[in-house]
């Protein structure tokens, strides 16, 4: 099961940066699916097929958290995200940063000793997740077009920001809750 975990979590990627996503969803939807592939999706199926991975990774929970909110909210101001919409470095920068966040989050929070503190660390990204994707989808205007030299694409911005939330906000809302009930089983046994 594990090697399955960490074959699917190194795979994603893969796919995602293969496929020609831009093509058939637009560039920033297409960034957005990737981004969310990277953080919500390749980091907890890497950290939960590799137990050496998980350990090198694991941080309070609630640190890893917040760093993951820094790193998530900074590369979605709108220079940051021109940036690595206009530059190969500042991509992969930007693309490694998320893939990082991700891990410290997913190790920090599935390993905590204390699995409340854990749940509270997804709990806390998916609220900010969720406040993000929604900035993105009731924005007035395009936020990024200027930075990035394109046209203005509200449409794109905003399927952007749906899939943000119909990924992050589900994926770590689900894994804190199911951190709960794991916790709340636990001491019903006892």
């Amino acid at each position: 099961m594990k090697r399955a975990l960490l074959s699917t979590g190194i795979l994603l990627p893969l796919a995602l940066w293969s496929l020609p996503l831009d093509a058939w969803l637009g560039v920033f939807p297409a960034h957005m699916l990737r981004h969310m592939g990277l953080i919500a999706l390749a980091a907890p199926l890497l950290v939960l097929g590799s137990e050496r991975l998980g350990r090198a990774f694991t941080l309070n929970p609630l640190v890893a958290a917040a760093l993951e909110f820094g790193v998530v909210w900074a590369w979605h101001l709108p220079r940051a995200h021109g940036l690595a919409y206009t530059s190969t470095a500042g991509y992969v920068v930007e693309q490694a940063a998320f893939l990082l966040a991700g891990l410290l989050t997913w190790a920090g929070c599935l390993r905590s000793v204390h699995p409340l503190a854990g749940a509270g660390g997804l709990l806390v990204t998916s609220m900010h997740m969720t406040l993000l994707g929604a900035l993105l989808i009731l924005a007035p205007r395009d936020l990024y077009a200027e930075f990035c030299g394109t046209a203005p694409d509200l449409t794109g911005q905003q399927l952007g920001g749906m899939l943000m939330l119909g990924i992050g906000t589900p994926v770590y809302l689900v894994a804190g809750l199911l951190l709960t009930a794991r916790v709340v089983s636990e001491d019903q046994r006892a």
